[in-house]
């Protein structure tokens, strides 16, 4: 069945307190989506933000964001004080996150709001069906808090190893902290539950997103020390990135420890079990962000400064999904498979049955050339994009594209009387052969780049801030998202 979706992050959304939140301007936008027919919401990572304010770069894969904790509720419940949460300061511009002074003030009135907590049945349950990696990131958490944020590498030795009298000890002398931490994830939990079954009920289905590596610095990595290429003093050996590419000339350091799939494969691969699995309970369906390096991955000196001299190594290929299938059971992925692309890679994906990305923007060439990016040539077993978050707006990018492939993008899209060469994109996205097209919002909005939502190989700057103003997307924009629905039979 042919269908159609949005993505939107979180925190993209309109909200009084300085950031997009689960409360009730998720709900308004899972209104707006039903009305505009469409049956998909994808979204980015959900876990703690880390370095740079990338959702890319948690201190936990399993953990969900605090700043998405929607103030209101707590306020409703009595933990919180409506007056004081208005009259705090986060930001100047409702356009963009204030990463800082959000994060100070919800911190703040999430401690206040733990004060006046009792625990109950919930809670209780929750703490124990998630310890698994519960534990591990509320006492990696309160021991970071207490060491002044530093990285994990950077505790004492005892720490580091995770030896059993010095874990004992933290925990008991953090008691409070690791608490509060527990507390924030089920606030979390609770209100992504909530918000869930709230789209699901109205039809829409979530798309979240699973980065396929994790922060160096997390507690991932500080529990697991023994999964990743580490040296004797638990620093990466190497680590992730891409070749040069269409986004950078120097390719893109990630700095991502690589996994020892050896060892994973020693263990039945049971902590990418465990991830798949989560994941596909928080969401209807989950985007392996670069599947390609499941195949083949690159793999950067980790004293190198930029990716130019990396090295292709062999990933656990076709074996991880066959035990996470035989583990967990069919499973609703989409396969990130955008870069270089070896003869190997699309096998991996053909056997694995997922469907790969597409995007427009890759499709237009100053050469006038024919590829896989472009509409004609999408397969139906794929998810169609205008744009992804790493990309530039639709109109961003043909305001700043080169004569040439703005004539091939003309051409190739035919913008009729008065249509916007965003709209033209959407409408030629709907008509292509993907069984699945998603369009950024920012491209419904026909935004320039201003609302872009991240330059790759950057860190910093305009990454990530990105939201919408109250009343930015409307009724006429649900209508035409619908009646090209219709007319493509995507509704």
């Amino acid at each position: 069945m042919r269908s159609s979706g949005i993505l939107l992050h979180i925190t993209s959304l309109p909200s009084p307190y300085g950031i997009g939140t689960l409360g009730r301007e998720a709900e308004k936008f899972v209104d707006w989506l039903k009305k505009a027919g469409q049956k998909y919401w994808q979204i980015l990572p959900l876990s703690p933000t880390g370095y740079g304010n990338s959702p890319y770069q948690s201190f936990s894969t399993f953990a969900g964001n605090p700043l998405l904790i929607d103030l209101d509720e707590l306020i409703e419940e009595g933990a919180l004080d409506r007056k004081k949460c208005e009259r705090e300061y986060y930001g100047d511009d409702l356009s963009f996150i204030d990463f800082e002074k959000v994060i100070r003030t919800k911190f703040s009135f999430l401690e206040e709001a733990f004060e006046h907590f009792s625990e109950n049945v919930g809670y209780l349950s929750f703490i124990q069906q998630e310890a698994f990696w519960l534990d591990d990131y509320a006492l990696y958490m309160a021991i970071k808090e207490a060491n002044g944020q530093k990285s994990w590498t950077e505790w004492e030795k005892d720490l580091q190893k995770r030896a059993p009298k010095a874990m004992i000890k933290a925990n008991d002398e953090l008691y409070k902290r690791v608490s509060f931490y527990k507390f924030i994830q089920y606030i979390f939990a609770r209100q992504w539950q909530k918000l869930h079954c709230y789209a699901n009920k109205s039809g829409v289905e979530i798309i979240g997103d699973l980065p396929i590596y994790v922060a160096s610095d997390s507690a991932d990595v500080w529990a697991n020390s023994d999964l990743f290429k580490l040296d004797d003093d638990f620093n990466p050996t190497h680590v992730a990135g891409v070749p040069p590419d269409y986004f950078s000339e120097t390719g893109q350091l990630w700095g991502n420890p690589l996994y020892d799939w050896e060892k994973m494969k020693s263990e039945n691969y049971i902590w990418w079990v465990s991830r798949i699995k989560k994941s596909l309970e928080l969401f209807d369906c989950v985007r392996i962000d670069h599947f390609r390096a499941f195949d083949t991955y690159y793999a950067i000196p980790a004293n190198h400064k930029n990716a130019v001299n990396g090295k292709w190594e062999t990933g656990p290929r076709m074996e991880l999904w066959d035990q996470v299938k035989k583990e967990i059971g069919e499973i609703n992925v989409i396969a990130e498979d955008l870069g270089e692309m070896f003869d190997s890679v699309r096998d991996l994906l053909s056997r694995s049955g997922f469907p790969g990305m597409r995007v427009l923007q890759f499709g237009f060439n100053p050469e006038n050339e024919d590829n896989d990016h472009l509409p004609h040539r999408y397969p139906y077993n794929s998810v169609a994009y205008t744009g992804t978050h790493d990309n530039s707006t639709f109109k961003g990018w043909y305001n700043e594209a080169s004569y040439k492939i703005k004539k091939m993008a003309k051409n190739y899209l035919c913008p009729r009387c008065f249509e916007s060469m965003s709209n033209a994109a959407l409408r030629v996205l709907y008509g292509s052969p993907s069984k699945i097209c998603i369009a950024a919002m920012q491209d419904v909005l026909t935004l320039d780049n201003k609302a872009r939502m991240n330059l790759p190989s950057t860190i910093g700057g305009n990454n990530w801030i990105w939201r919408m103003k109250p009343g930015a997307y409307k009724e006429k924009h649900a209508r035409f998202l619908r009646a090209l629905g219709e007319a493509y039979f995507r509704t």
